[in-house]
Parts: C-alpha cells; sequence; structure tokens
C-alpha cells in the first residue's frame, strides 16, 4: 500500500521557538480552508496534541521512535491519517535533538526523514538580523537527507527588521515562507510541566487557537506551504490497525545483560539480579507479553479517566483496548461520583492530579469506588498521575489509599526516555517483558517502590519503580502501547477472568 498524504514537518532550531504557534495556526487555517487536517506531534508530548485537536477537530497523535521504534513511526502516521487532505506534524525540542545519548533517534530530523516530508523550520529571529542566514545555512547542511523547505521568521519587530531578514537568507536558498509579529494573544500559559492543557482552559483556548490561525493566515504562504507538503515522498506499506496488531506477534525478544537494580534509591543489589525475582532467564532474551491467548472473548467494560485532571492518554491505547474486545468508557473523577457501571478494568492515564488535589479528594464516593474495585482485585493500569490517585495521600489531602505511599510536589523536575523491564507479573505485563517508556512528573511518592515493583529502569540508571498489588499496576513511567500491543490484550484477559 501507498501512502501520499501531503504531509509537513514543523521544526526548529530550539524549544521556545514558536513551533506550537506555526503548527497549531497552520492546522487551524487550513481546517478554515475546508482541509481535513491531520495532526501529529513528535515526541512523548501529551499536551500539544489537545491545541492540535482544537485546531483540527482529529485526535492529535504522537509519533515517537524511541517509544515504539523507527519502524512503527509511519504506519502509526498512516493510521492517524487515513482519510484527510494533509498532515502536519509538530517536531520537539530543536531539529537535531533526540533521545540523549542515542544519536538521532527520536529527533524531528529522523521522523522527518522515515516520512520522506519536507521541513519547514521557525526561527526566533528577535534578536538577530544577518546571522539568521548562518543559523539556516548550518541546519540545511548539517544532514542532506532532511530537507528544509522554508523559513518562517518568529518575533520579527518591525519592516526593517524583515527586510534585513530576507536580505540576509537570499544567500542561503532556502524561501521565506512566512513572517509572524510578536502577538500576545497567542501566547499559551504555561506552568510547572509545561503548556496549560487545553482541557483546563475551555473557551480561553478556543480562542488562543482561533488567534494562531489569523496569524498564520496573515503573515505566512498558505498555499506554498500547501504545495511543500505535496512534493513529501511517497511511504509505502500499511497503516497500523489495532484490530490487526492485537492478535500478531510481538517483534523479536531484545537481548537482557544481567541486571542489577537499585530499589529506592539504594545501591544496586550486589548479585546483579532483579528483586525480587521476576524471572529465571534474564542473562537471555527477555520473554514478551504472550498474545496466543486466542481469539477475543465477551466484551468486558474498561473505564478510563478523563476529564480536566486526566488529559494524558494515547488514543492507541483505547483503540488496543477496543480490539482486545473491551467497551471502552470515559468517566472524569473530578465530577463522577461512582465508576461506570459494570467496570471490569480502570485504566488511570497521566495528567494533573496535584493541581486538583482538593476536588479528587472531595470526590470521596469515587475514590471509595476505586478503592473497592481494587482490593477486589480488578485490573488497574494507572500511570503518573494514576498513581498519585491511587496513594494514601498526596499533599496531605486524601486519595484512595490502594497504595500505602504518600505523594508530594517536588522542587526537581524529573524528565526523560527510559529503558524499562517489567519486574513483577502483573495485570499489563509478564516478568521480564521489556518496553521503553517516559517519565514527566514534578512530584515524589514515597516509597518509589512496593514490595512488588512494576519496572526495573535499565537506562540511564539502574533502580526500581512502582507497585504491582492484586490486580494493580502502578508506576510514573509513560508508555506507548503500541510497540507491545500484548499489553492491552492480556489486560483485557485479566478484566475477564479477574
Amino acid at each position: 500500500m501507498v501512502n501520499s498524504v501531503p504531509r509537513l514537518v514543523i521544526a526548529a532550531p530550539a524549544s521556545g521557538s514558536g513551533k506550537t504557534t506555526v503548527a497549531t495556526g497552520l492546522m487551524a487555517a487550513l481546517s478554515a480552508r475546508g482541509f481535513a487536517v491531520s495532526p501529529h506531534k513528535v515526541g512523548p508530548d501529551y499536551i500539544d496534541p489537545g491545541y492540535h485537536s482544537l485546531a483540527t477537530g482529529r485526535v492529535g497523535r504522537n509519533l515517537d521512535a524511541y517509544l515504539c521504534g523507527p519502524e512503527l513511526v509511519a504506519p502509526l502516521f498512516a493510521h492517524g491519517a487515513r482519510g484527510c487532505d494533509i498532515a502536519v506534524v509538530e517536531g520537539v525540542m530543536g531539529l537535531y535533538d533526540g533521545a540523549a545519548g542515542e544519536g538521532e533517534l527520536a529527533s524531528t530530523a529522523q521522523v522527518a526523514k522515515v516520512l520522506r516530508a519536507p521541513v519547514v523550520l521557525v526561527v526566533d529571529a528577535s534578536a538577530q538580523s544577518r546571522s539568521v542566514a548562518a543559523l539556516v545555512h548550518g541546519f540545511v547542511s548539517w544532514d542532506p537527507e532532511v530537507r528544509i523547505g522554508g523559513v518562517i521568521l518568529n518575533k520579527v519587530a518591525s519592516d526593517r527588521h524583515e527586510g534585513l531578514l530576507r536580505e540576509a537568507l537570499e544567500s542561503v536558498g532556502v524561501p521565506v515562507l512566512g513572517v509572524l509579529r510578536r502577538a500576545a494573544q497567542v501566547e499559551t500559559p504555561s506552568r510547572h510541566l509545561g503548556l496549560v492543557p487545553v482541557a483546563e482552559r475551555g473557551s480561553v483556548a478556543v480562542e488562543a487557537v482561533s488567534a494562531m490561525a489569523a496569524q498564520v493566515a496573515a503573515g505566512c504562504d498558505v498555499p506554498a506551504l500547501v504545495a511543500l507538503a505535496r512534493s513529501a515522498g511517497s511511504l509505502a506499506g500499511a497503516a497500523w490497525d489495532a484490530g490487526a496488531v492485537v492478535g500478531s506477534s510481538p517483534p523479536p525478544p531484545l537481548p537482557s545483560p544481567t541486571l542489577g537494580f537499585a530499589r529506592a534509591g539504594g545501591p544496586p543489589s550486589s548479585s546483579g539480579a532483579l528483586p525480587p525475582d521476576p524471572c529465571t532467564a534474564l542473562d537471555g532474551p527477555c520473554p514478551r507479553t504472550p498474545d496466543g491467548l486466542g481469539e477475543p472473548g465477551p466484551a468486558v467494560r474498561v473505564a478510563l479517566a478523563g476529564g480536566a485532571a486526566f488529559t494524558f492518554s494515547y488514543a492507541e491505547h483505547a483503540e488496543l483496548l477496543a480490539a482486545a474486545g473491551a467497551e471502552v468508557v470515559t468517566f472524569d473523577p473530578l465530577r463522577d461520583e461512582e465508576l461506570p457501571e459494570g467496570t471490569a478494568g480502570l485504566v488511570l492515564g497521566g495528567g494533573f492530579p496535584e493541581v486538583y488535589a482538593s476536588e479528587l479528594s472531595a470526590n470521596e464516593s469515587l475514590r471509595k469506588a476505586v478503592s473497592e474495585l481494587a482490593l477486589a482485585g480488578a485490573p488497574v493500569a494507572a500511570e503518573c498521575a494514576g498513581l498519585l490517585y491511587l496513594c494514601r495521600e498526596l499533599d496531605g489531602l486524601p486519595m484512595c489509599g490502594v497504595l500505602d505511599a504518600s505523594a508530594r510536589m517536588a522542587e526537581r523536575l524529573t524528565l526523560g526516555y527510559r529503558d524499562a523491564v517489567a519486574v513483577s507479573d502483573s495485570a499489563l505485563a509478564a516478568a521480564g517483558t521489556r518496553m521503553r517508556g517516559h517519565e514527566f512528573h514534578r512530584t515524589v511518592v514515597e516509597p518509589g517502590a512496593g514490595d512488588a515493583p512494576a519496572w526495573g529502569m535499565r537506562a540511564p540508571e539502574r533502580r526500581v519503580e512502582g507497585f504491582v498489588e492484586r490486580g494493580v499496576h502502578a508506576s510514573y513511567l509513560h508508555t506507548h502501547w503500541a510497540s507491545e500491543p500484548g499489553v492491552a490484550r492480556r489486560f483485557v484477559e485479566r478484566c475477564r477472568t479477574s
């Protein structure tokens, strides 16, 4: 199958250059002109895709070559772009920045090359004039396989400033496709984990996206951007499909050397063994979550947390659960006093429970229902925000009390990719299953791991983290289940049998 959806990658030399403003504004401007726009975000970030969804009316999807592997980037892109006229991909950090110590892995440049997509470089020109030519020349020449098809100059001060920038860039041979002046109305507020999510801003977010669209429509050559998108190369191969992958064989196991993990900040175990005893073959290939579970059984109801406190979730998770035989029902822990009727399993993704701790704590009826479901042995998958919600308390306020642990805000941000292996058998994964994930939080849970930890982190440092108790799998680690579809199948099967 050949995919020829026109597409652009919006990149920048560094974070803070205006990628989100340009990408979101372009998505909205194209949607206003009648295009069906497929929105994508390079990397693990959950927040930007919310703005993309608001701009396009479609689900924002992530393309992360670290979490899912480079081989899944094009299939996941094609899945999201089905039926669309054009796709806009917002990059992450600087164009060539990726996973630390991993070369180009997970960089915007790598994704652009995999997608055979032209790149538009957004440059913050607020403190430069002629030097912009050297900057753009460096980015154009660094990797000849990355095709930078144009530049958008952001935060330009005046007509004279614009003239100096355009004159300098004539020698580089890269067309200027847009010039944007600084505009307060398109500034999006930030806090401890980046931009404030769309779900929390309501009509203000709608106004901000409209302002971005107006700025891009007025300052950019939109027809030229569409023409550039149409120059993207064709992609061969089938689109990702949840139904097809849930029952398919997992990728070959990755080798796993002898591991030594620190527990709760302590030194690695002297024996080099995983505590407590995850499997007996860690010197050889890691076992994977089994997929040979036969045909899906009767549908079971899985409750998925949503609302302003739980905004972090990859769309593919719900699609995989549904493909595995689950009826996925969203509920809002801030508003709903009970779990959906007939809930057999619970998925608590990421978000900002620390911002809504008072409201979550005040919803005593739901906290009790969650606790009772977990104590009864039902499968519960909790990531980051979900982990905090299951703790005994968060910043001194009562939470669900499923885990004998307390959580609090911290001064230090924990951020980065992680290479992990499942330490304990759980409703999500067999012990020894290896997955890659991402941590992104400014909170601390004490203790950091239970008697049966969820994960052993292999990189960047060896340690155990998270909790496996009864049917609960709770951890700070965000994972992308498209990389290991058997996770969803295993979870749904446990919902049927618990």
